[in-house]
C-alpha cells in the first residue's frame, strides 16, 4: 500500500482495544516500493528528532527511524531494556557506540520505515511505563503530524577555511614517535587518526551530505544519526564490526590500503601490488590474529576466509571474512571484545590506546566507534569510518592510518588524504 494508506492502517490499529497497562506493543503496515520512494528523503521531511538512517553495504536492508520513545547512553543499557520484552525479539534499537565503547547513544524509535529485500514496512512502537492505551492515543495524534516526503535540496555551502588536527608537520612527528615505539617493542601497531575541521560559507544540511555520500560511495554501510536539525554524525563505511543472527557471528579484518586509479587497468595493477605487499599483508594479518584471539573467549569454531581486495571509490583494502559460533555471548560482550579493532586502534590494544590518548590532538568521539542496531534476534554494526560530524556551518572529517615499523609519514599522510577525499570532494 502507499505511504498514506500505511499510516491510515496504523491509525486504525491504534483504535483497537489496547489495554490500560504498561508494556510494549509493535504494530506494522506493509508498504509498496515505488521507484520514487526514498527513506532518507522521507526522514529529512519530518520535523522530529532524533533521526537515524541506515543502508546495508549490500543494499538488501535500509531503515529510517524517527523520534525516541526511550534513549540509552550505552549498548549495555539498551540490551537490558530489550531483555524485558522477550515476546518482541525483532524490536530494534538504533544508534552509535563511541570509540570509548562504554559510551553510546541509542534510541527506541516511535516509527521506522524498514525495507528488507523487496519487502517494506512501517513499524510503529508503543511503549509505556503506565498505560499503553494512553500511548496509543498519543501515537494517533503524532501520526497525523507526519509530513509528506520532499526532495532534499542541493547544498550551496562552500569551503572557506580548513584546519587539520594534527597539521602535516605534527603528523610527521607523531608517526615518527610511533614507529620508534614499535621498533623498541612496546607496540606492534598503532592506528593514528586526523580530524579536518572545515568552515563553510553557510550551514550544511547533514541529510544532503548523507544523500550525496550514498550516491557516490558504493559497497558501504551508510549511517546517519541526526541529534537535531543541525547536528549529525554520518558516514559511509566499508567495514562491518559484527553481525549476529542468533548465536552466529560474522566479522572481518579490513586493513591494508592502496589508492584506486580511475583507469581499471591501473586499479587492477594497484590491487595486485596490494595483495603482494608484505607491509600491508602484515598489517591485515595482525588484525586477523587479534580478532581470532578475542573471539576465542566467547566463541567455538572460528573460520577465516582467504584474503581478497575490496575496491571502493578512492581506495582499495585487503579483506578477510571471519565467522564464529558464540557461546551464549550477548551483543555487549561482542562490543567489548571486538571494539576497537586493531584496524582502528592497534596492537596490543591497551598500549595502542595509551599512545593514541597521549598523542592525538583531538577526541575521537563517535569516530572509529560503530553504528547500527541491536535486537534480541539479531544485531549489526559497521565501524564508524569515512565519517563526518556536522554542526551548522562546520564539518569535521575523520580518517586514520595504520602505523607499523616500516611506515613512512609522508605515505601515511597521503593514505588519509585519499580516505577523507571521498566525503570532502562532495562539497569542495
Amino acid at each position: 500500500m502507499e505511504f498514506t494508506q500505511a499510516v491510515t492502517a496504523l491509525q486504525h490499529a491504534l483504535r483497537e482495544d489496547i489495554p490500560d497497562t504498561p508494556g510494549m506493543r509493535v504494530l506494522s503496515a506493509s508498504l509498496s516500493l515505488a521507484d520514487n520512494q526514498d527513506a532518507l528523503c522521507w526522514l529529512n521531511s519530518q520535523p522530529c528528532w532524533p533521526q537515524f538512517y541506515w543502508q546495508h553495504r549490500d543494499g538488501h536492508e535500509e531503515c529510517a527511524a524517527l523520534c525516541a520513545l526511550r534513549t540509552f547512553t550505552s549498548l549495555a543499557e539498551g540490551q537490558r531494556f530489550l531483555s524485558r520484552f522477550p515476546e518482541c525479539p525483532e524490536l530494534r534499537l538504533w544508534g552509535l557506540n563511541a570509540f570509548d565503547q562504554q559510551q553510546g547513544h541509542f534510541f527506541l524509535p516511535r516509527l521506522s520505515w524498514l525495507r528488507q529485500g523487496a519487502r517494506a514496512r512501517l513499524i510503529l512502537n508503543l511503549y509505556s511505563e503506565t498505560s499503553l492505551h494512553e500511548a496509543a492515543k498519543e501515537a494517533q495524534q503524532w501520526l497525523s503530524g507526519l509530513s509528506p516526503e520532499t526532495v532534499i535540496p542541493p547544498a550551496s555551502a562552500r569551503v572557506c577555511e580548513q584546519v587539520h588536527l594534527p597539521e602535516k608537520a605534527q603528523w610527521h612527528a607523531i608517526v615518527t614517535q610511533a614507529t620508534q615505539a614499535i621498533r623498541q617493542g612496546g607496540i606492534d601497531k598503532v592506528v593514528l587518526a586526523r580530524a579536518t575541521d572545515v568552515q563553510l560559507t553557510q550551514p550544511m544540511s547533514p541529510t544532503w551530505l548523507m544523500h550525496a555520500s550514498r550516491q557516490h560511495n558504493s559497497h558501504c554501510y551508510h549511517f546517519y544519526m541526526a541529534f537535531d536539525s543541525h547536528q549529525a554524525f554520518l558516514g559511509s563505511s566499508p567495514e562491518r564490526l559484527w553481525h549476529r543472527a542468533g548465536q552466529q557471528l560474522s566479522t572481518e579484518a579490513l586493513a591494508g590500503t592502496v589508492g584506486r586509479a580511475a583507469d581499471d587497468n591501473q586499479a587492477e595493477q594497484q590491487s595486485q601490488w596490494l595483495l603482494e605487499d608484505k607491509k600491508n599483508q602484515h598489517e591485515n594479518w595482525l588484525v586477523v590474529e587479534d580478532i581470532c584471539q578475542r573471539l576465542q573467549a566467547i566463541a567455538g569454531q572460528i573460520d577465516v576466509e582467504p584474503v581478497k581486495v575490496v575496491r571502493l571509490r578512492k581506495v582499495q583494502h585487503l579483506h578477510r571474512a571471519i565467522t564464529a559460533t558464540l557461546n551464549h555471548a550477548d551483543d555487549t560482550t561482542c562490543l567489548m571484545q571486538l571494539q576497537p579493532t586493531a584496524a582502528v586502534a592497534g596492537l596490543p590494544r591497551k598500549d595502542a590506546l595509551a599512545f593514541i590518548h597521549a598523542h592525538e590532538p583531538f577526541n575521537r568521539g563517535w569516530y572509529a566507534g560503530s553504528a547500527g542496531y541491536l535486537s534480541l534476534a539479531t544485531a549489526e554494526f559497521s565501524v564508524a569510518l569515512r565519517s563526518a560530524q556536522v554542526q551548522h556551518d562546520k564539518v569535521r572529517l575523520y580518517a586514520g592510518a595504520g602505523i607499523v615499523a616500516q611506515s613512512n609519514p609522508a605515505e601515511e599522510w597521503l593514505e588519509i588524504e585519499n580516505k577523507v577525499a571521498a566525503l570532502r570532494s562532495l562539497f569542495s
